[in-house]
């Protein structure tokens, strides 16, 4: 699996098409994304639903991930209901694009992601590498949405939910409801055409090996999360 262009292009139009890990000719993503639409609906309100819908209706899930290209596509994480922000991202994006709405999939590394102790403990630190949002072109311009996490997380973590207003960047809770700094960049990436896949898994392997590889065993109350037998994450 090759790498998509990590030097953007500048036309819309060049991220309307379906790629391998945002597979937007999916039949079920398809399906997804009609079920959210509304005949007639402006593009921005359209983005607003799609983004709720993938928010909301997809469980952010941590340990869903492993080196296995399914753990980054759009319709896999649609298929299984949960995901990490990487899937979730590339999920809305090929909703949209589904649409007409051209889309993209930018990263950052993050500082004091939503986590817990366990999960700091598998990741190596609380530096999270490719945390990953949705660039959505809208009237006229580029808007980043990060629909990784879920409304009950967030509520469950105490912090805001992340909204999208489709005219404005949504990018991060920087405070949680206490007013107590959460997360902050560390420095950006690039958008892509698609899930620069073979790139992240290197970064994985080099910076959250026991993350990417030994997630499963694990319970998390935090996540919602129970370990499975045999390290199986289908």
């Amino acid at each position: 699996m090759s790498n998509p262009m990590s030097q953007p292009s500048q036309k819309p139009e060049d991220y309307l098409q379906a790629g391998d890990l945002i597979d937007s000719g999916n039949t079920h993503v398809v399906d997804f994304t009609n079920r959210h639409r509304v005949s007639g609906e402006a593009p921005v309100d359209a983005a607003v639903r799609l983004y709720l819908a993938v928010r909301d209706e997809i469980t952010y899930d941590p340990y869903r991930v492993g080196p296995d290209p399914r753990y980054f596509r759009a319709s896999d994480c649609l298929a299984t209901g949960r995901g990490f922000c990487i899937p979730k991202a590339a999920l809305l994006a090929a909703c949209a694009r589904v649409i007409g709405i051209p889309a993209r999939v930018g990263y950052a590394d993050v500082r004091n992601h939503l986590s817990s102790k366990r999960l700091d403990e598998l990741i190596g630190g609380n530096v999270y590498t490719w945390h990953s949002y949705t660039d959505l072109y809208l009237d006229g311009q580029w808007v980043k949405a990060t629909p990784a996490f879920n409304k009950e997380l967030c509520e469950r973590f105490g912090v805001h939910v992340l909204e999208f207003d489709g005219r404005n960047d949504s990018l991060l809770q920087e405070f949680d409801q206490s007013g107590n700094r959460h997360m902050e960049y560390e420095g950006q990436r690039g958008v892509f055409s698609d899930v620069p896949y073979e790139l992240i898994l290197a970064d994985f392997e080099k910076h959250h090996p026991r993350w990417l590889h030994n997630r499963a065993d694990l319970d998390d109350e935090l996540f919602g999360h129970k370990a499975k037998a045999g390290n199986d994450m289908a």
